[in-house]
């Protein structure tokens, strides 16, 4: 009788970003597959962090390691706030322990505002080079973030940038996380630069900081390799 394969050791809870969707993780989710049986949240509907955070937590198995980029780290910490006992792991990419500044709430304001007034075009093409590092901006992977923002939609950014916008300083948690971390950053990362990463990596005990060539605010789609041998080894710490 042909022996059964065991399953992988870890369910993962993968966080999207603002204006991102399941695109985001697609090309990690195979190289982990020896590794993780992978679960992608919803982020979409709800216009608080709380609110994101115990929708995830519904759907999401009674222990995961747990990944988020940009929005989606936000959503980690507030997950991590209402259920540290089930996070096994803890991956934060391209993301900020921090709540905006007087001037980022004053731009994000500004967005949606514009957004209420019929001008939202998900990420145009002069936003690309906020997200994407340089030499990836006219090519496909341009197009597919594009894609990835128009199906997002307009409804659900605006509530994700209110839950952006009200998010709280989680500096304080961070010291009190007692999972094995990676802090992973795009090298050209702009949005989230990697000053911010060194900063959670150094507050938290133990944590991993990776810095990724080659890549900015999106490097699970821009370094996907990259990523994936980062996570692989994040998953293998005990």
């Amino acid at each position: 009788m042909p022996q059964l394969s065991a399953p992988p050791p870890h369910d993962l809870l993968l966080l999207p970003g603002l204006l991102c969707d399941a695109r985001l993780w697609r090309d990690i989710i195979p190289p982990l597959a020896g590794l993780a049986r992978c679960h992608v949240a919803d982020l979409t509907q709800d216009d608080t962090l709380r609110g994101m955070a115990l929708r995830a937590l519904e759907g999401a198995p009674p222990r995961f390691a747990l990944a988020g980029l940009s929005m989606g780290g936000y959503a980690a910490l507030e997950i991590l706030r209402l259920a540290p006992e089930r996070v096994t792991h803890l991956a934060l990419f391209d993301t900020s322990a921090r709540a905006d500044s007087p001037e980022a709430a004053r731009r994000r304001r500004g967005l949606m505002a514009l957004s209420r007034s019929g001008q939202f075009r998900g990420v145009t093409p002069r936003l690309l080079p906020s997200l994407l590092h340089p030499d990836a901006v006219e090519g496909p992977l341009g197009h597919e973030v594009r894609a990835m923002a128009d199906r997002v939609g307009h409804d659900a950014f605006l509530r994700q940038q209110m839950a952006i916008l009200h998010r709280p300083d989680s500096r304080p948690l961070l010291p009190g996380i007692a999972v094995p971390t990676l802090v992973a950053v795009g090298e050209q990362d702009v949005l989230t630069p990697p000053e911010l990463s060194e900063e959670m990596a150094a507050a938290i005990p133990g944590a991993v900081l990776a810095r990724i060539p080659q890549a900015g605010h999106l490097p699970t789609m821009e370094q996907p390799g990259a990523s994936a041998a980062l996570m692989h080894d994040w998953l293998k710490r005990s």
